[in-house]
């Protein structure tokens, strides 16, 4: 989710454009051999669309493919790869009708052939993609899923009833229709997510499989092409693609460079050696006004920090506990000394950007009450030690060990926090669940609907909940939400199941965050969009 999505860094991804070069690449639009940047990036965990999940896969992502559909300034989807989509009166049929012109970096024309192959290819249960949840709103999803009945794994599950999703159908090479299990209004949004990008035929070795070592040198549809592979744990390299028929990059390819640490970022922006970075890390707030002047800037996000519970170990298993370390933590505090007031407290579930939120919803389980938390965790069997798992390449160390000083003096438990070296590395462990105690998260949004907050995270199942949550209430109401007829009546739904949420407390809402990013004196007209992209399509190089 994401991201967007699973968030790397602190309190944001990060995505940083680095400037290698040269003068050149003003304001005419037509491309400098020389006007080449690199954007910060952690190691991504695939590049796979229907597997990229997290922030540093999907800035790549976002140079090499083309989305059905994009957000305007009120968050409505307009269309860019698609020419239209319409819906049916329910909205359950909808009907996708393609550009002309869009061609694959190979040179193979974009068809219907190469959505409905991919979206076939990501929903099919034994692949295992982590975005294959948000093809569950097609029809036919279900007979694509296979479940071990022993537990043994899917090497030992049954082959699913199907391989291709009955809810797709090819009208002609620019037309396709897709029927949904259940209506729902917001479909066209949904659209907009990296898991609906198109792949070509040279994807696949064979019907439904990919080709091995795809993934290390994607062909997508977007303004970027690859150059040469992904270079693991150091870069990953795009070149402009001319044949593109859509909004032209300005520059003639950006390398994706690979860090494990922001402070080396921020060390090389403020030298000139780095061109963008959306995030600054915590350590440099106080300063990077000094540090930068005017090339400091801010911009709205839609990212959600929060602490994720094992709800599967007994230790953490009852609301009460995970309430209680929640009230134990003063997050304004926190705030303030270590983000220097460059984010705001959360106590709900969902983003400020998105329809139908609502101030503390969280109630009285995100109220800083620490005597209170102090006698309903000791009543509650709260564990006499909690360890928090971070990513160490996502400067999340000082907000980490400042909520364990918390922790410690306000419920009178051990506290570490552990840094996995990598974010790929911890959602491995976590998808695996492995004892890794409190797991750090953040998420961006996929599209701007409060179902994109609920149903990723929370919903049985979804696609981004790493700590075993299930509540069928919560389910339910996810799922009447994005059925029913009206925006207006779909938010009522999902303010219902979050209100579910504060009852049960799967995880600790902690921030909402904004792009908090700086530039070189070698670049202008740098965006930073609520998914925490940089639109690599209208930075420039300063003549």
């Amino acid at each position: 989710m994401q991201v967007r999505r699973l968030a790397a860094w602190t309190a944001l991804p990060l995505a940083a454009t680095l400037g290698l070069a040269a003068c050149g690449g003003g304001g005419s639009g037509e491309s400098d051999a020389n006007a080449v940047v690199s954007v910060q990036i952690g190691e991504p965990q695939h590049l796979i669309p229907t597997n990229a999940n997290e922030s540093s896969g999907n800035q790549v992502l976002a140079a090499l493919f083309t989305p059905l559909v994009k957000f305007d300034a009120q968050n409505k989807p307009y269309e860019v790869a698609a020419e239209s989509i319409t819906n049916s009166t329910d909205n359950t049929v909808w009907t996708v009708k393609l550009k002309d012109g869009f061609t694959f970096h190979n040179g193979e024309k974009v068809t219907a052939d190469s959505y409905i192959n991919a979206w076939n290819y990501g929903a099919y249960g034994p692949n295992g993609q982590g975005n294959s949840y948000f093809f569950e709103k097609i029809a036919g999803y279900e007979d694509l899923q296979s479940e071990d009945p022993d537990g043994e794994g899917p090497q030992k599950a049954p082959e699913p009833k199907a391989k291709t999703l009955s809810g797709l159908k090819k009208v002609d090479d620019t037309t396709f229709t897709i029927t949904l299990a259940k209506p729902y209004s917001e479909f066209k949004s949904v659209l907009g997510y990296n898991a609906f990008f198109p792949l070509p035929q040279a994807a696949f070795s064979a019907p439904g499989v990919i080709k091995e070592g795809f993934e290390d040198a994607p062909i997508g549809d977007g303004p970027f092409k690859m150059k040469g592979t992904w270079q693991h744990d150091a870069k990953i390299e795009v070149e402009r693609y001319d044949a593109y028929p859509g909004d032209k990059p300005k520059i003639n390819g950006a390398e994706f460079r690979i860090y494990q640490q922001l402070s080396a970022a921020y060390a090389d922006v403020q030298s000139d050696n780095l061109d963008v970075i959306v995030t600054v890390p915590t350590e440099n707030l106080s300063t990077a006004t000094a540090d930068l002047g005017d090339r400091l800037q801010k911009s709205p996000n839609s990212s959600f920090q929060f602490i994720g519970f094992p709800t599967y170990q007994q230790e953490f298993s009852k609301p009460e506990v995970r309430k209680a370390i929640s009230m134990a933590i003063d997050r304004d505090e926190i705030i303030k000394s270590v983000f220097k007031d460059s984010q705001v407290s959360a106590r709900s579930f969902v983003s400020p950007v998105v329809a139908g939120y609502r101030d503390d919803t969280c109630g009285e389980a995100c109220e800083f009450d620490p005597a209170k938390a102090k006698a309903a965790y000791q009543a509650a069997g709260g564990p006499a030690q909690i360890k928090i798992t971070y990513n160490g390449d996502g400067g999340h160390k000082d907000w980490v060990d400042a909520t364990c000083n918390q922790l410690k003096a306000n419920l009178g438990v051990d506290c570490v926090g552990a840094a996995e070296p990598k974010f790929s590395d911890l959602l491995t462990k976590v998808d695996n669940k492995q004892p890794v105690g409190l797991i750090r998260l953040g998420w961006l949004m996929d599209y701007p609907s409060m179902e994109n907050y609920l149903g990723p995270l929370y919903s049985t199942g979804g696609s981004s909940n790493y700590y075993g949550y299930s509540n069928p209430t919560f389910d339910q109401l996810v799922a009447e939400g994005a059925a029913a007829a009206t925006p207006e009546a779909a938010i009522t739904k999902y303010q219902q199941a979050e209100d579910i949420l504060a009852k049960d407390m799967p995880v600790i809402p902690l921030r909402f965050g904004q792009n908090v990013f700086a530039h070189s004196t070698k670049v202008k007209n740098v965006e930073v969009d609520l998914f925490q992209v940089v639109d690599m399509t209208k930075i420039e190089l300063v003549s």
